[in-house]
């Protein structure tokens, strides 16, 4: 293969592998990801929870036997985060597969794990928010994320939000339009890592 045939294959690939990968992202972020991680994967702390469903022990201290069970608010987080990262990756490599194969194409596995293990692993990072929040602080994006925030209207009694609440995290605020950037932008360079590896390989028929 000349060396222009083999730059166009790159950039094709590249091409494909981002598109592939921004498409499915809202499908693994957001209807594949299970509410309960979404909203427990940012825990942070030393203070206790259950394990069952991670709420404060010092709100409810008189659990026992299996739903007594108690961790760290931050650990709590970090499986939180690991589950979602799971169904995120396992949706991205389902995807990423089923493209390239469709057309003809074999993507080596060292390359499909690699990619996708780039994506996981800084997306487990971000989705953590204190790695994120000190990237807007050093970008000077802390007034956009403080400005930008969402009003949650009250659901009444016995619903998670009785009362309106200001939400500086979820759907419609700066700090998840960083979020998102940021995990999209992972993905170019994710793709690009994909491309160069199996390009290196040689073999790709399927």
């Amino acid at each position: 293969m000349t060396d222009r045939l083999r730059a166009i294959e790159g950039l094709a690939l590249a091409g494909v592998l981002t598109a592939v990968f921004d498409g499915v992202h809202a499908l693994g972020d957001q209807l594949v990801q299970n509410s309960h991680d979404a909203s427990t994967k940012g825990m942070h702390g030393s203070h206790l929870v259950y394990v069952t469903d991670g709420s404060p022990v010092e709100e409810d201290p008189w659990r026992h036997g299996k739903a007594g069970r108690t961790c760290t608010a931050s650990a709590y987080g970090r499986r939180s985060v690991s589950r979602h990262v799971a169904s995120y990756s396992a949706v991205q490599l389902a995807s990423t597969l089923a493209v390239t194969r469709t057309l003809g194409y074999r993507v080596p596995a060292s390359a499909l794990l690699t990619g996708a293990a780039i994506n996981a692993v800084t997306h487990g990072v971000i989705d953590r928010r204190d790695p994120l929040l000190w990237l807007a602080e050093k970008t000077g994006k802390t007034g956009y994320i403080k400005h930008a925030t969402v009003v949650r209207k009250a659901g009444g009694e016995g619903t998670a939000y009785p009362k309106a609440v200001q939400d500086d995290a979820g759907p419609g605020t700066a700090l998840m339009e960083l979020d998102q950037a940021v995990h999209r932008a992972i993905g170019v360079a994710a793709a690009l890592v994909t491309a160069w590896i199996t390009l290196r390989k040689g073999d790709r028929r399927p």
